[in-house]
């Protein structure tokens, strides 16, 4: 150590300093006791939970026009059936969580159902669908919102990326605030936008049916060059499918209401149950109002607009930008550039961006459930200083950032690796719930509820034979454009949970406390402290005096010769002070510190197996953040080599430098500072506190 000193203790003040900007941002920290404020009421759990469902009818029926383009405008005859094949999944996913809510209120979702009905790698597998599912619902939702606000500002689509990711932190920032307050947030464009929806389509209606007047969509007088003309048979059925498939996408976060019941008010599951109901009928109804109206106006989709979508029978280009379904609709009917088609316009660009608010709920509400079952670090189990799930929040923006940088912010790419995960967790939920059924229905007379029981039953069991049914289509139709890299991620967060869980339980099998007396027991037979030392200082002398306190076997001083000058000098005035403490020196040719000390303390350890060995080291304390990039923090790496080293102790002995007390001053100053007026009525510590002491 010559000449080398232990440094450097972390202060208060660098948390001072990182706690004031994080105020700003998220608020002031919540009490524990103020959790039931944060409890949601249907009107506002309804934009916070099913926002990403209300929201897929922008782009929904777009892609399912999209994929029926491949075959020419001939095939748009398809559409309203396939919105009928999407109405029928909707209600029977709706009755069937329905089932959900109420069996299983705590807050587990598919999750709990599996694992409880199926056993835990079902469990296991629906955990890793819906991790990877609510990422992909913040990335899909955020690329699809940037590329409908590029339509009106050019420069979000030439920094789509840049622009997606500011999204996603500004949404971040909102949800640590809190699950309350977000959703009074949401709440407002999401309603806003059903609204405006909700008034295209009557609007629409009217003119239609009742006025007679003939609505045409930007692209009416379009044409579609098809990829593949005349297509019949299997290759018909397989592009139905598809485009099936993709209108699916419809259905994505219905799950996170089941995963969310916690944060509903009392009765939590009869308010949770309402909520997905009315999910269900807002969703169904304004995604088919939307393909009516498409079909009506003539609107024309193409996958690659610029060369497939002629007019005049001449290619668009490149320069053409291709509009939403809902916005093509929204021109025809309102009128290009009228109130109405502005705000539905910019309310479908936000609610799109909030589309991402399901995830931030289910997903954290999730990992907290999987941290407390081991499958997931405890840190995502508590929650943050706005009584939300903090870290699982950051979890999440930071993996949907990475997809959202790798996808260039590409809805279209995007949402091939969509829906998988969620139809998985589909399955597997209703699977569950007929076990469940089952499982009731074999102790349960009164008849009345098995009546219920054996409704329940027929419900989720049809649910469990459509979603596995739409769950093998998806698969089919969609693992080469993308579903691949989905189901990849839900093997990734497989196997990363099963490697978490494991070493949660080897650790809790090691550490569990013993039935019959151990070598942990056993009093150690003698304890040899060690005082690291560099030099003679105040430091030194508070850890010398602090080890003599604690009358050890064995007591030695112990430096490390990196300078044979410093070296001597320690020995001289040490001999001259009469420490009575031995001094050893180390001899370390190669200028090492930590090294020569932890092979001493290991020698100790092999020569006297049963002795325990204190190491006790002498550290200062600076009162300002930028001083410690002054010091070395020695004494922090030899604590982490020392760590991993059994039967040793390790002690610090704190001494606290000018600038730290100097700290502790300026904080009793404004502890003690007096509001305005106070001075008539005197300082603070003259006035008495209690009759009793005016008395003395």
């Amino acid at each position: 150590m010559g000449g080398c000193l232990f440094e450097g203790l972390p202060s208060s003040v660098v948390s001072k300093l990182t706690d004031v900007p994080k105020r700003i941002l998220i608020g002031r920290a919540l009490r524990s006791d103020r959790l039931g404020e944060t409890l949601l009421p249907k009107r506002i759990a309804l934009p916070v939970f099913a926002s990403d469902p209300l929201s897929s009818v922008a782009y929904a029926p777009g892609e399912v026009l999209l994929v029926l383009s491949i075959a020419g405008v001939s095939a748009y005859h398809f559409s309203p059936w396939i919105a009928v094949a999407v109405v029928v999944l909707m209600f029977t996913v709706v009755a069937s969580y329905r089932q959900n809510v109420h069996a299983y209120p705590s807050g587990g979702g598919d999750y709990e159902v599996a694992t409880t009905n199926l056993g835990p790698r079902a469990g296991l597998t629906v955990a890793s669908a819906l991790l990877v599912d609510y990422v992909l619902t913040v990335a899909v939702s955020i690329a699809s919102g940037i590329e409908n606000l590029g339509s009106a500002i050019p420069f979000v689509v030439e920094h789509k990326v840049l622009c997606a990711v500011a999204v996603i932190v500004l949404l971040t920032l909102m949800n640590l605030r809190g699950v309350k307050e977000s959703g009074k947030l949401f709440a407002i464009p999401t309603y806003v936008f059903v609204g405006g929806v909700f008034i295209m389509i009557a609007w629409g209606a009217f003119r239609g049916l009742v006025l007679g007047d003939t609505m045409h969509a930007p692209t009416a007088d379009y044409h579609i060059k098809a990829e593949h003309q005349g297509l019949a048979g299997f290759a018909l059925v397989f592009l139905l499918l598809r485009a099936f498939s993709s209108g699916c996408a419809a259905l994505t976060g219905v799950e996170a209401i089941s995963n969310g019941v916690p944060a509903f008010r009392k009765p939590k599951s009869k308010n949770a149950a309402t909520t997905l109901a009315m999910m269900g009928l807002l969703a169904v109804t304004m995604f088919c109002g939307i393909i009516a109206l498409a079909m009506s106006t003539k609107v024309r989709m193409a996958e690659n607009p610029a060369t497939d979508l002629l007019h005049n029978g001449h290619p668009l280009g490149s320069g053409y930008v291709q509009n939403p379904v809902i916005s093509q609709v929204a021109e025809a009917v309102f009128g290009k550039g009228s109130f109405l088609f502005i705000v539905l316009a910019a309310a479908t660009a936000l609610v799109l961006f909030l589309a991402a608010n399901t995830a931030y709920n289910g997903f954290p509400l999730l990992g907290s459930i999987l941290a407390q079952d081991r499958y997931l670090p405890r840190q995502l189990h508590t929650r943050g200083d706005r009584l939300a799930f903090s870290n699982g929040i950051v979890l999440l923006a930071g993996a949907a950032m990475l997809l959202t940088v790798i996808y260039g912010a590409d809805s279209t790419r995007l949402i091939q690796l969509y829906i998988v995960g969620v139809f998985v967790s589909f399955t597997l939920s209703q699977t569950g719930m007929v076990r469940h059924w089952n499982r009731h229905l074999a102790v349960e007379q009164d008849q009345a509820k098995r009546r219920h029981m054996v409704r329940s039953r027929a419900i989720n069991a049809f649910g469990a034979f459509f979603t596995g049914l739409v769950l093998v289509v998806v698969l089919v139709t969609k693992f080469t454009h993308g579903a691949w890299v989905a189901l990849l991620g839900m093997c990734i967060f497989y196997a990363t949970m099963t490697a978490i869980r494991k070493h949660y339980d080897r650790v809790s099998e090691e550490i569990a406390a013993p039935e019959e007396p151990d070598d942990d027991l056993v009093r150690p037979s003698r304890v040899h402290s060690v005082v690291l030392i560099s030099k003679i200082h105040r430091p030194t002398l508070r850890a010398l005096a602090y080890a003599k306190l604690m009358r050890s076997d064995t007591l030695e001083a112990l430096t490390v010769n990196v300078d044979p000058a410093e070296t001597k000098a320690l020995r001289e005035e040490w001999e001259q002070r009469g420490i009575d403490v031995p001094l050893k020196v180390l001899d370390s040719p190669y200028r090492e510190i930590t090294r020569p000390i932890i092979e001493y303390v290991k020698g100790l350890r092999k020569e006297s197996p049963r002795d325990a060995v204190s190491v006790i080291i002498p550290e200062y304390v600076v009162g300002h953040w930028y001083e410690h990039l002054l010091h070395n923090q020695s004494a922090l790496r030899l604590k982490g080599r020392l760590l991993f080293t059994p039967g040793v102790m390790v002690t610090s002995v704190p001494y606290q430098l000018a600038s730290s007390e100097a700290a502790k001053v300026r904080a009793r100053r404004r502890q003690e500072w007096s509001a305005p007026g106070a001075v008539r009525r005197g300082p603070a510590a003259e006035r008495p506190k209690e009759p009793s002491a005016a008395k003395d």
